[in-house]
């Protein structure tokens, strides 16, 4: 019988994800992601000018609706800062969903001929979505300088909850990608459910602009809480730890859930994708 034969086996467990394994592919997942990051901008007209003038229309077009027509309270913050405080969190969520969940698609080739965790598709991925993030940071940190706002002591939770929010993506991608694999034509309906999302999270406008007894919708928002915990901790309003709690709760069956569905379809991604 011949040596040195890897078998290769699903791994046993309550969700079949082996996290030693993801690691051993680390160095294929970053060459995903510089991949990515060099279709996405390299012999592009605005290249990453794109990922400045996006958020930066958006914040403009939301001013003037819903801060100058609406007149949608900001917590006595100029309402640029407010609502790109509350588009930087939103953003990278729903970016590092929208790709993610049709990054399989993308990686057909790859997913029929070689063996490698396929969870590091979507997860890479979501590298585009953090370097866009980063950069609507810079564009933040400019805005509050223009406006003269500084920032608070609390930004040191700032990274608390973007992980929540990157947690969170990974988990609904996981979900959205093997349910996309199958069923093509719900890439099509995702764009239009990710907008009517970021209408009932807090992001245009405050927790308290909602009535108090209608609040607990909120509560029951997987997100609302990473959300507004990035607004408090940048600009140091009161943080909603109800709301965040309420978060942590829902980002950990989130995972649980969408890294066992994933995992289970994972074996009949080559047959029809």
């Amino acid at each position: 019988m011949p040596k040195n034969i890897t078998i290769i086996e699903p791994k046993k467990g309550a969700n079949g994800i082996d996290l030693k394994e993801l690691c051993e592919y680390r160095e294929l997942a970053w060459v995903m992601v510089m991949r990515d990051i060099k279709v996405r901008y390299k012999q592009t007209v605005l290249g990453v000018v794109w990922a400045v003038i996006q958020p930066i229309t958006v914040m403009v077009i939301f001013s003037l609706i819903f801060g100058r027509l609406a007149k949608i309270p900001s917590e006595g913050f100029p309402y640029p800062v407010f609502v790109f405080s509350g588009l930087l969190a939103w953003n990278l969520f729903s970016s590092a969903v929208s790709s993610a969940s049709v990054s399989l698609l993308g990686a057909s080739n790859m997913i029929s001929k070689v063996y490698f965790p396929r969870l590091i598709i979507p997860i890479a991925s979501i590298g585009v979505s953090v370097i866009d993030f980063l950069i609507s940071f810079v564009i933040l940190l400019s805005l509050m300088l223009i406006f003269s706002v500084s920032l608070s002591w609390q930004i040191v939770f700032f990274p608390i909850f973007i992980i929540g929010l990157i947690a969170s993506a990974i988990g609904l991608s996981a979900w959205l990608t093997a349910i996309t694999v199958v069923y093509r034509d719900f890439r099509f309906v995702l764009p239009f459910m990710i907008q009517i999302w970021m209408y009932v999270t807090p992001v245009i406008y405050p927790l308290s602009f909602i009535p108090k007894n209608w609040q607990w919708v909120i509560y029951l928002n997987p997100i609302a809480g990473w959300v507004g915990g990035v607004r408090a901790s940048i600009l140091g309003t009161d943080i909603d730890w109800l709301s965040v709690f309420c978060s942590f709760g829902f980002t950990l069956a989130i995972l649980y859930f969408g890294l066992r569905y994933f995992k289970q379809a994972e074996q009949r991604f080559a047959d029809v994708i």
